[in-house]
């Protein structure tokens, strides 16, 4: 019996771990039927991105769909910004790591729109690729 118990934590460690597993899936599956109206998106734990011509739309996954939806023009930001632990980087010198990695869309008459990754490299891409976008257009 006693060697029963010590079994039990286990199991359930091992249960809680198929179900993280099955609703991160389903996140998943759900951003994939999501991203398909887009030209380019991405996904990751934190949040979701699409871009439709000048549009980017940007939310967070759940494994119903992604919530919390914002939209805006590129053609209304003024400045893209890669952030990492609050500091504006330059995407020629990336530092490794940090602890929050998002990059700032900065309006002229409003407030920024910050988008959260998970990878500095993403975000550096994500970066570099709007920016050419927000000069090309």
């Amino acid at each position: 019996m006693e060697h029963g118990l010590l079994w039990l934590p286990l199991l359930a460690a091992f249960f809680w771990l198929a179900w993280q597993g099955s609703q991160e899936y389903q996140k998943i599956e759900a951003y994939r039927t999501w991203a398909e109206q887009f030209d380019k998106a991405k996904y990751d734990i934190y949040a979701v991105l699409g871009k439709k011509g000048n549009s980017i739309t940007w939310g967070k996954p759940t494994p119903q769909g992604p919530i919390k939806l914002e939209t805006f023009s590129l053609d209304d930001v003024q400045e893209i910004r890669l952030l990492v632990d609050e500091k504006v980087v330059d995407t020629n010198k990336l530092p490794e790591k940090g602890r929050t990695i998002e990059l700032e869309f900065v309006f002229p008459a409003a407030k920024s729109v910050r988008v959260p990754f998970t990878e500095v490299p993403l975000a550096a891409e994500w970066g570099k690729y709007l920016h050419s976008q927000l000069k090309s257009g």
